[in-house]
């Protein structure tokens, strides 16, 4: 079983559809079955195959990455590195193209403790303040949350 998406004018993705596998032989008058998928819908512009196993250009089974990410509705399908890229999820997002999606354009703070390997430091959360980077350029991590850790229940808990 494979997965194929279609694109508008645009390669934007538009639907994704479940189909023959690429080694299957593809009916006769085919080249392969991304030209017959398209075929059947010639509304779209392109068909491409996509690996529902690959997210952030890995393979969930260690096998060879295919096209960067699943392609999912809206998703752009950049031809020059044949890769489907996900919608940018905010304005100041950054393009990581070893893994084919997005980044904050500043780092996670890195004083957070967040696997808590350290018991006698707190854990600190943040999120993402797009309006704050805008400003600035500078700053852009807020902190939401703090916990610290309960020797006496053994469990970290949220610090009002």
């Amino acid at each position: 079983m494979a997965h194929y998406a279609f694109l508008d004018e645009n390669n934007i993705v538009t639907e994704v559809i479940t189909g023959k596998d690429e080694t299957e032989t593809p009916p006769k008058g085919f080249q392969n079955w991304e030209d017959y998928y398209l075929s059947l819908k010639p509304n779209h512009n392109v068909c491409k195959r996509t690996s529902y196993n690959t997210y952030k250009n890995n393979h969930l089974d260690n096998k060879t990455p295919f096209r960067g990410n699943y392609a999912g509705i809206g998703f752009t399908y950049d031809a020059t590195n044949d890769v489907f890229i996900p919608p940018k999820p905010f304005e100041t997002a950054v393009l990581d193209e070893n893994i084919w999606d997005w980044d904050y354009p500043l780092p996670y703070p890195n004083d957070n403790n967040q696997n808590g390997s350290d018991t006698s430091k707190p854990k600190k959360f943040y999120v993402w303040n797009e309006e704050a980077f805008k400003s600035d350029n500078t700053t852009g991590w807020d902190l939401s949350y703090t916990a610290v850790y309960n020797s006496s229940t053994e469990n970290w808990e949220i610090q009002e």
